[in-house]
């Protein structure tokens, strides 16, 4: 990759909030799932939580999550296990929910670690959700709806936490806090991306990552990606007919 791409990404990487993220409590519409990867992104967030409960409603979201390869998004079945995950984590969770308890999101303090819960579209945040929520937050309305589209409604409080992160110093960092492991993944995919399909698509190990963007690997793993598969060989005179 060039020094300009390398630089960008270790820029990005630095910036990330690992102890910031949202929860999408059965988000169904692609577009709604494909805009809050995309906010989460924006606002430096490395990974999203999302519970969808059946196979089929995780292939039909799957091309939506992976709109955006630079947010992981992690599945759970429940949302008692991703409140649990988080929890464990050491972050408080807010669940957008109108309630006689609920604060002015603009409230919180977003500079602890911080888990937002959003919740479906049509039913919103559900009652096992509300009672393990630390918090209630809104956003106020002043017109005659009670409530924002869901990306909408998470591109507001995460910018919300944004700003605040921001004030507190919290993107002034000069190297990334993420795993060095996680790090040379995002290196790799992101400075590389079809070497990193072919490299996954052969089952080859991933490569080292140099100071100067540069990829290090042995002359085997070169070998191997440069190798043309017995399949290809075997198709390849029949597409030329």
């Amino acid at each position: 990759m060039n020094p300009k791409r390398y630089a960008r990404i270790r820029q990005m990487m630095a910036m990330r909030q690992p102890d910031l993220t949202i929860c999408l409590e059965e988000v169904h519409k692609p577009h709604n799932v494909s805009a809050v990867i995309r906010t989460a992104d924006a606002v430096g967030i490395h990974q999203i939580h999302a519970i969808w409960p059946t196979e089929q409603l995780k292939t039909q979201l799957s091309s939506a999550a992976g709109s955006n390869s630079w947010v992981h998004v992690k599945t759970h079945s429940t949302i008692e296990q991703a409140i649990h995950q988080v929890k464990s984590d050491g972050m408080q969770v807010l669940a957008t929910h109108l309630s006689d308890k609920a604060v002015d999101f603009r409230q919180i303090d977003y500079t602890k670690p911080t888990c937002i819960i959003m919740g479906q579209e049509k039913k919103g945040i559900s009652k096992q959700a509300i009672a393990l929520a630390d918090h209630d937050i809104i956003i106020p309305m002043a017109g005659m709806v009670q409530s924002l589209n869901v990306s909408v409604a998470s591109a507001l409080v995460l910018y919300e936490a944004q700003r605040q992160r921001q004030l507190a110093g919290m993107y002034q960092r000069e190297k990334s806090t993420l795993p060095e492991e996680e790090q040379q993944r995002l290196l790799f995919e992101g400075g590389y991306p079809v070497l990193a399909a072919v490299s996954r698509r052969k089952g080859l190990e991933q490569p080292l990552i140099g100071k100067q963007g540069q990829i290090i690997a042995s002359e085997s793993w070169w070998s191997a990606m440069q190798a043309t598969s017995a399949a290809q060989k075997t198709t390849a005179p029949s597409a030329r007919k």
